[in-house]
């Protein structure tokens, strides 16, 4: 059962960074919904000192996408509907517009907000992966101060981030990668459609001839939030691509999440799928038909 709390809409981004001062703790930003109001039902301990809910979604400031000098900037409150059929992510960061149309139902998708996704911070954040290997920046506003921060380093644990209560995420920025870059989203549920991720991978790469001379790697779900494995990556980079070395790096994989999360009941499971996934989809990326 939801309780009852006071709702504002402002009209401006001002008015909702001044309606974040002076709640602070007792306020929380609210866009597409598609966390806070499930949380509501389940009477979430994370949402039971709410008293005022700000609604930012129809704000023009936060829902633009646009190409600026130093990358792509997405408005924290564009949908995962606008992410995944808007030209330029479609173009320039591909991955992104696999993840975002892999998201829940289309309704769903009509109504959750890419930063609404990565500030609620679930494990199975399925933007999250895609967003860490395109080295995505968020800025973060309040009344007083911006920040910018890369996304990697604001998310702390499951569920927690470094988003200060007089907060709120303005917009998400990822540098264009140059040419030549290729990369595969996969994502593995319990059924096809409409469905919670158990697994989630994120590789981007690019070859110089048969040389990776670069790799980007990113889990979710499997590991307790979505990370870059950085030290898988560094195993790869410069090397010349072979199903060897794709062995080689699968194995690692597994040894490098049980590392993270110790031994878990789905274990047993996720394991295997993520080693040979990560060895199928380098197969597929450096094929000559990728």
């Amino acid at each position: 059962m939801i309780p009852e709390i006071d709702f504002i809409r402002p009209q401006s981004l001002e008015e909702a960074l001044q309606a974040l001062e002076k709640f602070k703790e007792d306020g929380r930003p609210i866009a597409g919904g598609t966390d806070i109001i499930p949380g509501f039902h389940i009477n979430s301990q994370r949402f039971r000192q709410i008293k005022v809910l700000i609604d930012i979604g129809q704000l023009p400031e936060l829902t633009t996408i646009e190409h600026k000098e130093d990358g792509l900037h997405i408005g924290a409150a564009a949908t995962f509907s606008q992410i995944s059929r808007h030209p330029l992510i479609t173009e320039n960061f591909p991955l992104m517009a696999q993840a975002a149309q892999k998201i829940g139902s289309v309704q769903i998708r009509n109504r959750a907000t890419i930063a609404g996704n990565f500030v609620n911070n679930a494990p199975c954040a399925d933007s999250v992966p895609p967003l860490l290997v395109y080295d995505a920046q968020i800025v973060l506003q309040s009344l007083n101060n911006t920040r910018q921060m890369p996304l990697e380093k604001f998310l702390l644990k499951p569920y927690q981030t470094q988003l200060q209560a007089d907060e709120l995420v303005k917009e998400i920025i990822l540098p264009v990668p140059g040419q030549g870059y290729r990369g595969k989203f996969y994502k593995l549920g319990r059924r096809r459609g409409v469905a919670i991720s158990r697994i989630t991978l994120a590789i981007l790469l690019k070859l110089d001839g048969t040389v990776i001379d670069d790799f980007r790697l990113a889990s979710g779900a499997v590991t307790p939030i979505g990370m870059r494995l950085h030290d898988l990556e560094k195993m790869i980079i410069g090397q010349s691509a072979n199903e060897d070395l794709f062995k080689e790096i699968a194995i690692a994989s597994g040894q490098k999440i049980l590392e993270i999360t110790g031994l878990r009941w789905s274990t047993a499971y996720k394991l295997p799928v993520v080693q040979q996934m990560i060895f199928a989809l380098l197969k597929q990326l450096t094929s000559s038909n990728a």
